[in-house]
């Protein structure tokens, strides 16, 4: 007897499924078509497997700020892009050409006026595209290492011009400039970000991290004890051996100095990492920061390339820029004190104050204090004990006796800020405030008379 197996066909409704399908596959699919993309599809099909991780990788690419127009551009097309972003995005930009011209100018005519005005009109733009750079680099770090990269790369002008002075010769230059660096990062561009989150966010008062403005201010003061007693010292008339002591006071205070700054990046990056989450970045972890759609521009890569050539271009120019500073100072009939403590710093510090108005108006207000404070604390406890150990390297004595008047500017201006600090809140009439401080000590070095750098007894 023959037996015969049916195999039964499925039969197909009007909307393209099986009649044997579980209903509740039907009724989670909307105008006859499958909910999921791949249910169509026959499972582990090698086109499957091989198409889909391919358009995962290049639509997130690397990083989350890459996007699959990058992964997919051609070396030349990089390039293009990145110079377009980087040199030609910003009006700023229209000054670049004055470096070049500042050189033809200290070659053809050697008219220091001219040159240096052009080289601070040239370093201007520069050191704005420098925090640029840092910026875009610091989507790949967060924030906290972020404020720092950017505080350590705005930083590279002040040290790169305290360097050749300090080659030159003009110890009281590198003094003053690396003062007004502070005053100028304390002061204006703190003021200015409060000022600016200010009126942006006008409906409610900024917050930032507490805990890491009073660490900051610590460093601070410590740093104006180190300035403060060997100008005491001097003035005194009370060193063990006249002139030799203030000198290998300011060198081992120098020494001591950063070891405590060293310590404190161990403490802000390693140690108490925790300490310094902005609000931003737990906003972020929890998932509450929704609006926050920022992306690079840049890769990683572009940032550090484009980083070294800003720096090195700052570098040739800020040995015209020194070169020229007294000689414009008799051209214009302005006092070196003046040009070294207001308009050199007011260069310098271009990229921090870009971009600490910048994240304040982006209610980013953490990053705006780890630029602007912890410029100042960098600038207290890094550059300028760096530039009395290397000036005792190249045989310059150059010490921590900032003169009196100067460093009670300093006093009074950390004092000013750690008021201003301690409530943790920021608002535009603060900002106000440290704008209006700034101009008052702005006029006072234009009326100042520099005393006399060598050590001279007081009548």
């Amino acid at each position: 007897m023959e037996s015969r197996v049916e195999v039964k066909q499925p039969t197909l409704n009007t909307s393209g499924f099986s009649d044997d399908l579980p209903e509740t596959r039907k009724m989670n699919s909307s105008n006859g078509r499958p909910t999921n993309k791949f249910e169509d599809q026959v499972p582990f099909s090698p086109e499957i497997a091989y198409h889909q991780p391919e358009s995962t990788m290049a639509a997130r690419g690397s990083h989350p700020g890459e996007s699959l127009t990058v992964r997919s551009e051609t070396l030349g097309g990089i390039i293009y892009r990145s110079i377009r972003l980087v040199v030609f995005s910003n009006r700023l930009n229209l000054l670049m050409p004055f470096g070049p011209l500042a050189i033809l100018v200290q070659k053809l005519t050697g008219h220091h006026g001219w040159v240096f005005g052009l080289s601070l009109l040239g370093i201007m733009p520069l050191a704005e595209r420098l925090g640029y750079a840092t910026e875009q680099l610091a989507f790949y770090t967060g924030d906290t290492v972020g404020g720092l990269l950017n505080a350590t790369f705005g930083n590279a002008t002040e040290l790169i011009i305290s360097l050749y002075a300090l080659k030159s010769g003009l110890t009281r230059v590198v003094q003053l400039s690396l003062l007004g660096s502070i005053l100028s990062n304390m002061l204006l561009v703190l003021g200015c970000a409060f000022l600016s989150g200010g009126i942006v966010f006008s409906k409610k008062e900024q917050v930032f991290n507490k805990a890491a403005a009073t660490v900051n201010s610590g460093l601070l003061l410590m740093a104006v004890m180190g300035l403060l007693f060997p100008a005491v010292l001097h003035y005194t008339r009370t060193e063990v051996h006249f002139g030799k002591s203030e000198l290998a006071l300011s060198r081992f205070s120098s020494c001591v100095m950063l070891v405590a700054y060293a310590a404190y990046l161990f403490f802000q990056l390693r140690s108490q990492s925790g300490l310094y989450i902005s609000a931003n970045e737990e906003e972020r972890e929890t998932g509450d920061n929704s609006t926050d759609d920022e992306s690079p521009e840049i890769s990683k890569w572009e940032s550090i390339i484009w980083l070294s050539v800003m720096t090195a271009w700052i570098s040739i120019l800020s040995e015209y820029l020194v070169g020229a500073i007294e000689g414009a100072s008799n051209s214009w009939n302005i006092p070196v004190t003046f040009i070294s403590v207001i308009l050199l710093p007011l260069v310098g510090n271009a990229a921090e104050h870009a971009s600490a108005i910048m994240f304040a108006m982006k209610d980013k207000l953490d990053i705006s204090l780890g630029v602007a404070i912890g410029s100042s604390t960098q600038i207290s406890m890094f550059v300028i004990p760096f530039c009395v150990v290397m000036g005792w390297i190249m045989g310059q004595p150059l010490d921590l006796n900032f003169q009196l008047f100067e460093t009670a500017a300093l006093f009074l201006t950390v004092i000013v800020v750690a008021f201003m600090l301690q409530e943790g809140t920021a608002n535009y009439f603060k900002g106000v405030m440290l704008v209006l401080c700034y101009l008052i000590v702005a006029a006072s070095f234009y009326v100042h008379v520099d005393s006399n750098s060598e050590d001279q007894p007081v009548p």
